[in-house]
């Protein structure tokens, strides 16, 4: 079991309130993003989780149980870091059993739980070596799998992959979502990377200030956004937001349309402008438009063999069942 549950957690710093009172809850066996821009209070949040960090008030229960004043090492949680925090001396196999040596587990259980975490991550044939002697990837699954031996109620992972290239990163995705699949223990991810959010959350938290500004699956987030900040930071390349005259023809303070969900001709649209800055990424295309007669650059995904060039006149038509809607407030019009 793995539920964790906060209720009206609070955390100062001196005088500065960096959580707010808050409320969450973490379902057993969920896969949970903390996201949000830097500063925002997803590092404090997880580390608060922990017990890393002091509540300033407020309650965190692990499976019902009221776990505020309990440390750190009793809780029933293994945490992963960014700096993978691996003694460089040891080999892989001494690393992984370092928290097994310390809660005094049999060889024979130590074993066994290190042959199956390293089988589980890829790690076999690199037990023997130092953590020197590995790629980035690799390190990252020695602290993974010294996480997974302890048998934790939950993982907690703070920015794990934010030290890795682009093509390791993407890699290391794929491998931690597997590992939730065949562990089905709970999970909760912080990351300010909000396409690492929406691929591998079940539920995603996001979070700014401290605050929650909405709690739901990517899929709701994407496609029902509760605030003008959920709709421009979820979503990749983010959604364009446009106000003025164009939004009060909606009876609207601001509508949101997202680059998908524009429609782009030579001839004949809602809106006309000129290309501007042409990314083509191969089986995608973004159009970055000016001169639309609009205060905002519109940006627009198109499929990659559309052949619009810079300075090119295009026409641009919004989806009407896609387009978002937001008052004064900023908060969505259902």
């Amino acid at each position: 079991m793995g539920q964790i549950k906060l209720e009206k957690v609070t955390k100062k710093f001196g005088d500065v309130e960096v959580i707010p009172p808050l409320d969450l809850t973490i379902e057993d066996g969920e896969f949970a993003v903390f996201v949000g821009p830097s500063g925002c209070g997803k590092s404090t949040l997880l580390r608060l989780i922990a017990g890393l960090e002091d509540l300033t008030s407020g309650t965190i229960k692990i499976d019902g149980t009221d776990a505020t004043n309990i440390p750190p090492a009793k809780r029933g949680l293994a945490m992963v870091f960014q700096s993978y925090a691996l003694y460089p001396h040891m080999s892989v196999r001494k690393n992984i059993a370092f928290p097994m040596r310390m809660a005094k587990i049999d060889q024979a259980e130590q074993d066994r739980r290190i042959e199956q975490a390293a089988a589980a991550l890829n790690l076999t044939d690199y037990l023997d070596r130092r953590p020197g002697q590995l790629s980035g990837g690799q390190r990252q699954r020695v602290a993974i799998g010294r996480a997974i031996v302890r048998e934790p109620a939950a993982f907690l992972f703070d920015e794990p992959l934010s030290n890795l290239d682009a093509a390791l990163r993407v890699g290391m995705r794929l491998e931690i979502s597997e590992l939730h699949n065949r562990l089905e223990t709970t999970m909760i991810y912080v990351t300010h990377d909000q396409v690492e959010a929406m691929t591998m959350a079940d539920k995603i938290v996001v979070l700014r200030a401290g605050h929650i500004e909405q709690v739901g699956s990517p899929l709701e987030l994407y496609r029902k956004p509760a605030n003008l900040f959920v709709a421009g930071f979820i979503g990749s390349p983010k959604m364009n937001l446009i106000d003025g005259s164009e939004a009060a023809k909606h009876n609207a303070h601001t509508i949101g349309v997202r680059p998908e969900h524009i429609d782009v001709a030579q001839g004949d649209g809602t809106w006309q402008g000129k290309v501007g800055v042409a990314e083509h990424l191969g089986s995608d295309t973004f159009f970055h438009i000016h001169e639309t007669g609009l205060a905002e650059t519109i940006t627009v995904r198109a499929p990659g063999e559309v052949s619009f060039r810079h300075g090119d006149s295009i026409h641009l038509t919004p989806r009407p069942d896609q387009i978002q809607k937001f008052d004064a407030e900023g908060l969505r019009i259902a």
